[in-house]
């Protein structure tokens, strides 16, 4: 049996090949991520991640074409960025008003001794958020509601359904993006 021995690159050789790509291709990356992503920030984050995992490969010699290597990367750190992107919350329903700002939930747990018409927005709340709710999917309906109404983290509803955390994840985001969609009308009404 042959011993083949892998030879690594000097470091030397490494670095000059790692400088010369990132002058070659960061304008050209940046530009290919900017427009999927939300802010500049995420698009740098996502470049450094595309940087580190091209630095960190032993022998760079070897990819035969170093473009194509690294817009593969890229495509899929964008994906990545975003499975694992935040899950959307009641929080994120935010009105201004002369006051300052107010989300719908902190309107919905308002006492009662905050005014008339308050309690007539926290009723028209509740009552489209319930509605909308039982519109959805019960898997979905009860991901949504123990993890904001019943305060347990998504991690506590994949260990009782004994589900992955991605499958509560996913739940979670379609509930929200029904509510969003069946509240919004309600959330303009209370912005103007």
């Amino acid at each position: 049996m042959e011993v083949v021995e892998k030879i690594t690159m000097p470091q030397k050789e490494k670095e000059s090949i790692i400088s010369q790509t990132v002058s070659n291709y960061g304008g050209k990356l940046m530009s290919y991520i900017r427009p999927k992503v939300k802010n500049t920030e995420d698009a740098e984050d996502i470049l450094q991640e595309v940087w580190y995992q091209f630095s960190s490969l032993t022998n760079l010699s070897e990819i035969v074409n170093v473009g194509g290597w690294l817009y593969r990367v890229t495509a899929n750190k964008i994906t990545d960025r975003y499975r694992k992107k935040k899950t959307e919350n009641l929080e994120d329903f935010v009105y201004e008003d002369e006051d300052g700002s107010f989300s719908i939930k902190d309107i919905l747990l308002m006492d009662e001794s905050a005014g008339p018409e308050v309690k007539m927005f926290q009723d028209e709340i509740w009552k489209k958020l319930f509605e909308a709710l039982d519109e959805l999917p019960e898997k979905q309906r009860l991901v949504y509601v123990e993890n904001e109404l019943n305060d347990k983290t998504l991690q506590e509803i994949a260990d009782e359904q004994g589900e992955k955390i991605k499958t509560i994840i996913s739940r979670k985001n379609y509930a929200v993006k029904h509510l969003r969609n069946r509240l919004r009308k309600l959330y303009e009404d209370l912005k103007s």
